[in-house]
């Protein structure tokens, strides 16, 4: 999200050769990252670094910020997207093509019609959604699945976090219902979860940035630093960071197929990788569930008569 803004292409071709290098495969972008830049960046350093068929390739169409119209799910907007997509990361395919947010003035049937054609065509070869509620998980994946020549649904790609932990409710039992995965979107809680905002606001960090500054203050309350605390005492008796902490929290929640990070430079990117090989103990997952449970009630926890 941040490459052709915040990361320069060098820093980008590190941050790729370095994730690689861990195994990685996976690279999650869209068509309005930087305006396009970060697409055209990935384009780029693919094939350089590593051959096509070695990447998971993952963009995102239906966003239209700075217009009337916020998001724009319509059939006809959103193929011309993945167009412009695939010849910003100079490809003929993207591997997972999602819609990045509900479009309340398109039918839902339009919309998925896109999906189809994309994958018939070859341009895709999955597909999936992001930022949907449950209900419109729920109604989107079954829509889908009623249908024989229609393709299936496979992600919903949300955010998921100790910090924000909304999709338990709805989110991920409309997913499992509808046989697709989560990707989890800013595991780190907007970063607030690494602890580097205990004592103030570092001057190279997201809450500095005129760009993210609005993006990470909800995350600046008093019950996000009781949780942070709690991350930073668990790190401590682990003997590892607090992002680490944090990530393998995620990484192994119930549904959650991978979890994203975005990462601004190589270094940070190898800190993140390193929680590939933390295995919470239960006890210490147990303790970090219950400080950031959220709160549920009727409808969620079901509804049982009396007597």
């Amino acid at each position: 999200m941040t490459w052709g803004r915040d990361t320069d292409e060098h820093e980008a071709r590190d941050q790729l050769a370095a994730f690689l290098e861990a195994g990685g495969t996976l690279v999650d972008t869209a068509d309005v990252y930087v305006d396009g830049t970060a697409e055209r960046i990935l384009g780029s350093l693919v094939g350089h670094l590593a051959p096509r068929h070695e990447l998971i390739i993952a963009t995102k169409a239906a966003s239209r910020p700075g217009t009337d119209r916020r998001f724009d799910a319509s059939r006809g907007y959103l193929l011309g997207a993945l167009d412009g997509s695939l010849r910003r990361l100079g490809t003929d395919y993207v591997d997972l093509w999602q819609f990045h947010a509900w479009d309340p003035a398109t039918p839902l049937d339009e919309t998925l019609s896109a999906a189809d054609e994309a994958v018939r065509s070859g341009k895709a070869r999955y597909v999936g959604v992001s930022n949907y509620s449950g209900w419109q998980t729920a109604w989107a994946c079954s829509w889908q699945r009623a249908y024989p020549d229609r393709t299936p649904l496979v992600a919903n790609q949300m955010e998921y976090s100790l910090l924000q932990r909304g999709v338990e409710r709805e989110v991920l039992p409309a997913l499992e219902a509808g046989g697709a995965g989560m990707l989890a979107w800013s595991p780190l809680g907007r970063g607030v979860l690494t602890g580097k905002y205990r004592t103030g606001t570092p001057s190279d960090s997201r809450a500095a940035s005129e760009h993210f500054t609005d993006f990470v203050e909800p995350f600046m309350d008093e019950r996000s630093r009781g949780i942070v605390e709690a991350v930073v005492t668990a790190a401590s008796g682990l003997g590892v960071s607090p992002l680490e902490v944090a990530l393998a929290w995620v990484r192994d929640r119930p549904g959650v197929t991978a979890a994203i990070v975005g990462a601004r430079t190589a270094a940070q990117l190898l800190g993140s990788l390193a929680s590939e090989t933390l295995e919470l103990p239960v006890e210490i997952t147990a303790a970090l569930d219950e400080v950031s449970a959220p709160p549920t009630g009727y409808p969620e926890r079901s509804w049982r008569r009396r007597g």
